[in-house]
This record gives structure tokens, sequence and C-alpha cells, in this order.
């Protein structure tokens, strides 16, 4: 079983979406699954030119010469894709929605009834896929990833991939802050690799496991008192590096 992640987190492996998002992997490959990660802030993908050229050649094949040439290969045959992003103006990161738009050359350019709505059809090479979310937010409140998920279900129907569930990480910061702390909250992150290995073993996440990962960490009062030191701090020391 091969698995595909992308992270769109500009702060690559030290943002807070990396956070939840490596153990999840963590989990994927200790239970077999052959694991490959990459970072966008390392790739160049142009946006979409929007002109359709691609559903002109055989398999679907876009003109532009970038960094989606060999990718595009890779998601057509991972059995797990993961999109990792934290949340950007309610929804993914901009790399991440060009990738994701860049994507058009995977569907056929006919249209077809499915589950009684019009679709697009997968080209013949591209596998049927299972889609994991992972996303970070510095706000409080889960509710936050609302517009995100939705946005995720809809890409996975319209590309005849399975939705298989969100670790979502609201007041991320504070997750960051407390491990360094050494306070006692590595249950979540013992259950974004629980997550990794159920859906590997079983092909779903629980929704227990799910729940775990989101947990909230502390009181929203108490939060807001935290993070406006630390966004203090850091404008501090910004003023002070001009």
């Amino acid at each position: 079983m091969k698995a595909l992640a992308i992270n769109s987190s500009p702060r690559k492996d030290k943002g807070n979406t990396s956070l939840i998002l490596n153990p999840f992997l963590e989990g994927l490959r200790e239970a077999g699954v052959d694991v490959e990660l990459y970072y966008t802030s390392d790739l160049l993908i142009k946006p979409c030119k929007g002109d359709f050229s691609c559903w002109s050649k055989p398999g679907g094949r876009c003109g532009q010469e970038d960094d989606m040439t060999w990718l595009d290969s890779k998601i057509r045959d991972a059995d797990i894709l993961i999109l990792a992003s934290p949340v950007y103006c309610d929804g993914v990161t901009g790399p991440m929605k060009t990738l994701m738009d860049r994507t058009v050359t995977q569907i056929m350019p006919v249209l077809e009834i499915r589950d009684n709505h019009t679709r697009h059809p997968l080209q013949k090479n591209v596998k049927k896929s299972k889609i994991v979310l992972v996303s970070n937010c510095g706000f409080w409140e889960r509710d936050n990833f609302d517009p995100l998920i939705m946005h995720i279900q809809a890409y996975c129907k319209n590309a005849n991939a399975e939705f298989a569930g969100a670790l979502l990480r609201p007041h991320g910061e504070a997750l960051r802050s407390m491990l360094d702390m050494g306070m006692p909250i590595k249950d979540v992150l013992d259950a974004a690799k629980e997550a990794g290995r159920q859906l590997a073993t079983t092909g779903k996440i629980s929704a227990d496991t799910l729940n775990a990962v989101s947990r909230d960490l502390l009181p929203r009062d108490m939060y807001l008192q935290v993070a406006n030191a630390s966004l203090s701090d850091f404008l501090d020391k910004s003023r002070a590096g001009q």
C-alpha cells in the first residue's frame, strides 16, 4: 500500500501542522505502508492555465513543465493521499489549492451521473484513493475547520475518492508550547499515530481517535492570554530586528 503526503505549511517540518502529520505518517509506516512526504515549499507548481489542453492528450497530461510533471503520477498511484495544510483564510494554503487545481488532468473530458450528481470519471490510470485531511488552526474553536472540511469532502466526491477523515488540531500553537514545557499531552500525538495504524489496518479511523487528536488542551480564556502574550513577544522581537 502506498501513501503520499503533501504538507503545504510554509514552515515545513517546523510548523504546527507537522506535529500531527508526522506521528500519523509514523503510524502508517509501522503498519507497513510505503509513505512519501513532500512539502509544497520545495516544489515548483505553476497555476492551472484553465485551457483544458491536458484533456486532449492520452491519459491527461499538463503541457506545463514543473514539479507536477512527476508528482502527478505519484498522486495517481497513491492508495492514500494525505493533504496537510494549516488553515489560511478559512481554507487550505495557496500552494495546496494550486496543487489541487492541477489534478484536473486526472479526470476525463466527459460527464457521468455518479451518486445522482454530474461528475467526471477518472482517467483509467488513476487509482480510487482514500484522502485524509490533516490541519492546524490558531483559533481555539474546532468549527473554524468547517469550510475547509467541506471543501476537501467536495474535492473527494469530484475525484471519486473516499474521504477517510480529518485530523484537526485547533489552538495548535498551544500544542507546541505545551510540548516545549513538557506538559502531559502525549496522548494527542499518540492518537495521531493510532489514526495512521487504524487507517492502514482497517481502512477507517475511529471517531474516538479523531476526537482525541482534536481534544481541548486548555480553556479558551486561558488560551487567549497565552496566545496574545506569545504574539506580543513575537512582535517585540520582530520590531527589534528591523
